[in-house]
């Protein structure tokens, strides 16, 4: 299978082309175009592979993106190219807009004028997979039961809101010109390679260096955590065997409040390295909240579980264990990150 791929120099798109290259027979065209967060280091252990390559290309740019088509001939899309963190979606929410709605739509336009004079079989076994989150259905409260592919979308932030609007494109191009896409959403990702201004990785670092550890509110706010090398195997899994017009809601079952993630990192770097100060709880802040904060996200993955002939392998434990160990031993990365792009100051806080 020939994959045309957005994104794969991010967390979760690289992710997926280490998993393709390394674990199937596919081949990769990795459709990027460098953002802050994109980083060539996270496929460079891949890049020398005759089955990747990787093009330089904006996904709004609708000439560009026909090209690729034209010359690449995949048998399917990935989709994963996206403006992904709410802080910063808070502070500048027309970047989201023009990237995840608009750069979706030219997506979906490039591959229904490539797809559309295919031969029978080819259409057929075409598929546009993207790739999308579980905060487009909003908020749950404590005794909510967790979302499945038939919850309701209530998105509350910018963020959420051009991923919604996404998710509504793809199915719009199944519905009314017969584009086989289909739709996963997911849950929290964390492990290795995580652009430092998300949670697990600005704290785990912050603590690495001795740092204040800041937590919005109370931490009581709870995310499902899904190891983001679990997540490129389903997303694998499903572009080989999803359906279209599906959808398939993908978790690890590993719901956590922000404040007890914290402190797990705390005690894994407290083992590791132990700070002749002391337990690294101490470092730990509580900031004012983010704006319009979603109390609670969980995926029930029942459906992608059974459909995908899928599971998560990690519990929270062992994933946090293995991304911290990452952390310490690839600071040269990191600390280029911190140095140059993303000092670790606070985002989006609407000020």
């Amino acid at each position: 299978m020939r994959i045309l791929l957005t994104g794969g120099c991010g967390f979760i798109g690289s992710s997926v082309v280490r998993y393709i290259i390394n674990n199937t027979d596919h081949d990769v065209l990795n459709v990027d175009c460098m953002t802050y967060a994109a980083s060539a280091d996270t496929v460079a252990e891949i890049a020398s592979n005759p089955r990747y390559r990787h093009a330089d290309a904006n996904i709004i740019n609708s000439v560009e993106l026909q090209k690729l088509f034209d010359e690449y001939q995949p048998d399917a899309v990935m989709h994963l190219a996206a403006e992904s963190h709410v802080d910063r979606s808070i502070d500048g929410p027309g970047i989201f807009i023009q990237t995840n709605v608009v750069g979706t739509y030219a997506l979906l336009e490039a591959a229904r004028k490539y797809w559309t004079p295919l031969d029978a079989e080819r259409k057929k076994a075409f598929r546009f997979h993207h790739i999308s989150t579980d905060e487009v259905f909003g908020h749950l409260e404590p005794n909510d039961p967790p979302f499945t592919e038939t919850t309701p979308y209530d998105p509350r932030s910018p963020y959420s809101a051009s991923k919604a609007a996404s998710d509504h494109l793809v199915r719009a191009w199944f519905h009314t010109y017969g584009l086989p896409t289909f739709v996963t959403n997911t849950t929290n990702n964390y492990g290795v390679w995580h652009f430092p201004e998300k949670l697990i990785p600005l704290v785990t670092i912050n603590a690495i260096e001795g740092k204040e550890l800041p937590v919005y509110g109370k931490g009581e706010n709870v995310r499902d955590w899904l190891f983001v090398e679990d997540h490129a195997e389903a997303l694998v899994r499903a572009v080989e065997r999803g359906e279209p017009g599906e959808t398939y809601a993908i978790g690890a079952r590993q719901p956590r409040r922000n404040i007890d993630v914290v402190k797990a990192i705390c005690a894994v770097l407290d083992e590791l390295i132990p700070d002749p100060a002391g337990p690294r709880e101490r470092l730990i802040r509580y900031v004012t909240d983010r704006p319009g904060h979603d109390f609670r996200y969980e995926i029930d993955p029942s459906h992608a579980e059974n459909a995908l002939d899928w599971k998560a392998k990690h519990d929270f434990e062992t994933g946090i264990r293995k991304t911290v160990q990452w952390y310490l031993d690839n600071r040269e990365w990191w600390e280029g990150i911190r140095s140059k792009r993303y000092t670790g100051q606070r985002l989006g806080t609407r000020s």
